[in-house]
């Protein structure tokens, strides 16, 4: 006769799977995690894939249903409109956890990693982990459709300066960048003058006028052009333009001031030099070193122009120069710059070494000019000024060289 062994006891506080007898500690369900999971799938009903659109473009996600959004791989915002795709289906269950698992950026596959916990037979709270697919499909946003389409724009921006350089775009490009201004364009097109910015609405054209209104000093005005009405809804189609001028003043400009301009900013000497333009124009007198600020409404109430581009500058040679610590200050002077020095200086042209002609000058820049320097300057004594108020001024007053 053959005994056979006698089924293990369950440890003391446990009980059998009434499934497969394995001891387990009791719970509601009076089974194991195992034949648990074989008779309850709590993921049952949530969708184990899914697509996300991409434009790739702008490298924007879609958020339905007419949302696109800016995400990272692997960021929350890109979980977070992963898990709205199945937020209906989530509802049965409770999400403890939810990650992404790592995919190749090229693969047009996000992954993500979900717990959920249910309340199962009797009130067995089982917990579970799974995977779901997502894969990326393009899609080509509405903005980026319109920039492709080329002629899609309801407003366009024309900045104009009528100089012979680009200085102030160059510099209008960067702070463009800066502030990410640049984003909202259709297209930007290069003209004689100036440049044309494109608009898909007219609140985007119009934060570009007050963008350059607020950076440098210019004069704008607006129209508008009727494309189509539908009178039985009353709604209108209009194409808007804004006309933005930037003055035609930019930094180391000589310029000539009306005498009314001048005496109402401290009775300046109308000769000045622009230091540097802001969103106003900062004018020193090389004479009296009597600084100025203009703004755009005041400059073209009195408008005024360089007398000179960066191209006639001539090249100078200091051979004496003076600093002038005291001068008397005229009446109703205005305010004087403490960052430059004051000095009388005299100067030769490098092309004129081989004669005894001389220049004399005061200027501006004494706190770093020392004899045997040399500078660039303009030349005022030779040349042919064809400016309405500096043919007018007592050539007494007019300097030799700026």
């Amino acid at each position: 006769m053959e005994y056979l062994p006698a089924p293990a006891a369950p440890a003391q506080g446990h009980i059998l799977c009434c499934q497969c007898g394995v001891p387990i500690p009791p719970n509601p369900a009076n089974m194991c995690v195992g034949c648990l999971r074989a008779q309850v799938d709590i993921t049952e009903g949530i969708p184990k894939q899914g697509t996300v659109h991409f434009c790739k473009q702008c490298e924007r996600y879609l958020q339905p249903p007419g949302t696109w959004i800016q995400c990272a791989l692997e960021s929350r915002e890109l979980l977070a409109l992963c898990l709205k795709k199945i937020k209906a289906s989530l509802s049965k269950v409770r999400l403890i956890d939810a990650g992404f698992i790592w995919t190749e950026p090229h693969s047009k596959r996000l992954k993500l990693k979900l717990t959920v916990q249910k309340e199962v037979i009797n009130g067995a709270v089982l917990q579970q982990v799974f995977v779901v697919e997502y894969i990326v499909q393009s899609q080509m946003c509405e903005d980026c459709h319109r920039i492709e389409a080329k002629d899609f724009w309801k407003a366009v921006v024309q900045v104009r300066q009528k100089t012979v350089h680009k200085k102030t775009f160059y510099y209008l490009e960067q702070l463009i960048l800066k502030h990410r201004l640049h984003q909202n364009t259709l297209r930007i097109k290069e003209i004689h003058d100036g440049l044309d910015f494109y608009y898909s609405s007219k609140q985007h054209a119009q934060k570009m006028v007050d963008f350059l209104q607020c950076t440098v000093p210019s004069r704008s005005k607006s129209s508008q052009r009727l494309i189509s009405h539908d009178i039985h809804s009353n709604v209108y189609n209009y194409k808007s333009t804004f006309s933005v001028e930037i003055v035609p003043i930019c930094k180391d400009n000589v310029v000539c001031l009306s005498p009314k301009l001048a005496q109402s900013l401290g009775n300046m000497s109308q000769i000045c030099v622009c230091i540097r333009v802001t969103s106003t124009i900062h004018l020193i007198d090389p004479r009296t070193l009597q600084i100025a600020e203009i703004d755009g409404n005041t400059y073209w109430r009195h408008p005024f122009n360089s007398l000179f581009h960066p191209k006639q500058l001539e090249e100078f040679i200091i051979m004496d120069i003076n600093r002038v610590h005291e001068k008397k200050k005229g009446a109703g002077a205005g305010a004087r710059s403490n960052k430059h020095t004051l000095a009388e200086a005299w100067v030769r042209k490098t092309s004129e070494l081989d004669t005894d002609h001389q220049y004399f000058c005061c200027t501006h820049l004494g706190h770093i000019l020392n004899p045997g320097d040399l500078v660039l300057g303009f030349d005022l004594a030779n040349c042919n000024l064809n400016d309405e108020f500096a043919n007018k001024m007592n050539p007494q007053h007019i300097p030799d060289v700026v």
